[in-house]
């Protein structure tokens, strides 16, 4: 591939406009990108040696002007590095769709028929990645609007916290990530740049540098900061660095290279975490380089933090392991004075409304998350207001942007959604209560249970594939409406703490849980309660409960895995005589590590490590296997337990698990 070659051809078509992306994706927030923004894109194209080396790399960074309505103009720069040309081009013309929660994407300038997803925070930055593609690359976008008045010498001042990777070289050998500390004084000068580095050809070992002598100018509200020519200093000659319109939020790269800078001011105030954020990024697991080959992806998604504990989701593009999947997560922090914090494969640093990350050796890697922007009622002209950032899984309360699957048990959350509280009592689930009704795609869909602030439906089974509009209807008066992507399958494994966290519901062969006190032995067959598996084979009508007689199984391959070793899956489908409900019965491995386990579940199109299981110390006869590299940057799975405040709780109407192929178990409590 040559990117510029390809450009001259996008170029040249006068009035170029991409097709939208989605039939019925949402528009409404197509104002939030309005005006002239500083981008910058970085693509890394893999080669076909099979060993992580690229084919080509590039850069495309410059000005895009947004119209507030769905279409953009871009003057720009392309870097390419295996054509060694640097090209400026003119008049590219796009196009965009924006949700009203911010998420959307952009059409490529680089590949027509090529879309960049992301999403837009509050101050209308946009971070995203092409992760659906047809030409075979990972990347990572950010564009910020250009502030007015426009930046200056002064804007640069006080602590900056950077993260910078580059794997242009093409080869995973010279890989380089790394985290710098400036401390520019707005006149012109960052004096000396302690860095922190990892390179790939020396693993986990950190390589510490003083680059002296930093210094910066100014031009059209974009700073050139120039590091004195070295052949031994990571960081050497120009960088361009565009910044957010409150001057906390950095990023740009080198003007001839395709590498990338993210950046934070520090120390402006308190540093804290918490709420929705909207993140995207690039990594590149290099801790199989012995082996002879590395791994990169690229993602975009969200996080909510709270209390210290992260559930967070990611679309990731791991073109080595040819898999484009949802990937829903937890992690844990606590911030030190400076806003950082660490896990095991990444160092962050927190500041105002953003979170930066760097890798650490041997996985590198480059996240930056920014504070989702406040939606209000006013989204609603009838006063039922479905909150866009709302619609989560009812077991992990994954974040909205991993999508709906057809059967899964949701949680809406809203203003004014229901008059009153209620709880069905019947089964099949009704597709009115209280005088409430749920649409997805105009299908209606069965309730649960429904509250002034929170209702629970369960998705349609002929709910399309693509994309899906969701409707509360409040006794005649209609909500607005919520666009969400769909998916074959979205695990959620409901949990003992009722949040999402801690130990998942899992009982044993007599029904009872499976605890610290009564742990899961190795061996040992286990049944857990889920939801998001997807269709389902005999299927079964929207809201009824499962059968017995066959037992209805889940069409797609489901693989559970305990501690990152295989559990042997002997059934996966609806737990019998329950609705809104899956149930996967395992065989726990051996070889497990005594205590909290991580629990994972994976359908063909997501992988949801969210929740833990207890595991005994006894032995038993199943062989462990290793989980396959579904992430390229594993994500800490620490063994505490994890609490946040619980969502308002309502307990399932009680059925029996007969006693059939399935173990008698007790009906867990859903959200």
């Amino acid at each position: 591939m040559r990117f510029a070659q390809l450009l001259l051809v996008v170029s040249a078509a006068a009035g170029f406009q991409a097709s939208a992306q989605t039939t019925g994706w949402d528009t409404s927030g197509n104002g939030m990108l309005n005006g002239t923004y500083y981008f910058r894109q970085v693509v890394y194209q893999l080669s076909s040696a099979g060993d992580g080396s690229l084919a080509d790399a590039a850069s495309l960074y410059g000005t895009v002007s947004f119209s507030g309505t769905g279409t953009y103009t871009m003057n720009a720069t392309l870097v390419d590095l295996a054509a060694q040309q640097l090209q400026a081009v003119t008049g590219v013309v796009g196009t965009y769709s924006i949700a009203a929660s911010g998420q959307g994407f952009l059409s490529s300038a680089l590949f027509p028929g090529d879309f960049i997803k992301g999403l837009v925070n509050q101050q209308g930055i946009f971070v995203g990645s092409s992760t659906e593609t047809l030409n075979g690359y990972n990347d990572l976008f950010i564009a910020a609007p250009l502030a007015s008045p426009v930046p200056t010498a002064s804007t640069f001042k006080g602590p900056y916290s950077m993260a910078y990777m580059d794997l242009s070289s093409g080869n995973p050998l010279n890989a380089i990530g790394l985290t710098a500390q400036m401390n520019p004084d707005g006149i012109g000068n960052v004096g000396t740049v302690p860095v922190s580095a990892y390179a790939g050809s020396n693993g986990s070992g950190k390589i510490v540098q003083l680059l002296p002598n930093a210094k910066y100018i100014f031009s059209g509200g974009a700073a050139v900061v120039t590091f004195p020519n070295s052949n031994s200093a990571f960081l050497t000659g120009q960088f361009y660095l565009y910044f957010s319109p409150d001057g906390n939020f950095v990023f740009g790269g080198s003007p001839i290279s395709a590498d990338m800078f993210v950046g934070v001011r520090t120390g402006t105030s308190t540093p804290n975490l918490s709420g929705l954020y909207y993140e995207a990024g690039i990594d590149e697991d290099e801790s199989q380089l012995a082996s002879g080959f590395a791994n990169p992806d690229s993602f975009f998604g969200s996080f909510s933090a709270n209390g210290g504990v992260i559930v967070g989701h990611q679309r990731i593009d791991s073109l080595s392991s040819a898999l484009t999947f949802d990937f829903t997560y937890h992690d844990s922090y606590t911030l030190g004075a400076n806003g950082a914090y660490s896990t095991t494969a990444t160092n962050y640093v927190v500041g105002p409304g953003i979170r930066i990350g760097s890798g650490i050796g041997p996985f590198l890697g480059l996240t930056v998350g920014l504070a989702a922007p406040s939606l209000s009622a006013s989204l609603s002209s009838s006063g039922v207001f479905l909150n866009p950032t709302g619609v989560l899984n009812a077991g992990s309360f994954a974040p909205f942007t991993a999508g709906i699957a057809p059967g899964e048990l949701l949680t809406l959350f809203g203003e004014n959604l229901a008059q009153g509280v209620q709880v069905t009592s019947e089964i099949p689930f009704p597709p009115i209560l209280g005088g409430v009704q749920v649409k997805i795609d105009d299908i209606p869909a069965p309730l649960y249970y429904v509250t002034p602030g929170q209702l629970s439906a369960i998705v349609p089974y002929g709910v399309p594939s693509g994309v899906a509009q969701i409707q509360v209807i409040n006794n005649g008066v209609a909500s607005n409406t919520v666009t969400m992507e769909t998916a074959v399958t979205a695990p959620g494994v409901l949990t003992q703490s009722q949040n999402g966290l801690g130990d998942g519901d899992v009982v044993h062969l007599d029904g009872s849980l499976v605890t610290a006190n009564s742990p899961a032995q190795a061996g040992e067959t286990v049944s857990l309660f889920l939801t998001g598996l997807g269709a389902v084979d005999p299927a079964i009508a929207d809201g009824a409960a499962g059968p017995t007689l066959p037992l209805s199984n889940a069409v797609s391959t489901i693989q559970a895995f305990i501690g990152g070793a295989a559990a042997t899956v002997g059934y996966s489908g609806l737990a019998p005589q329950l609705a809104g409900l899956y149930q996967i019965n395992l065989t726990v491995p051996t070889g497990l590590t005594a205590g909290d386990n991580s629990l994972a579940i994976s359908g063909p199109d997501a992988f949801a490590s969210v929740c833990l299981i207890a595991i005994g110390s006894g032995s038993g006869t199943t062989p462990a296997a290793a989980a396959p590299a579904f992430r390229a940057v594993p994500r800490a799975l620490p063994g505490s337990r994890r609490r946040v405040p619980a969502a308002t709780r309502l307990t399932i109407p009680q059925a029996t698990i007969p006693q059939a192929t399935i173990p008698q178990a007790t009906a867990p409590v859903i959200r």
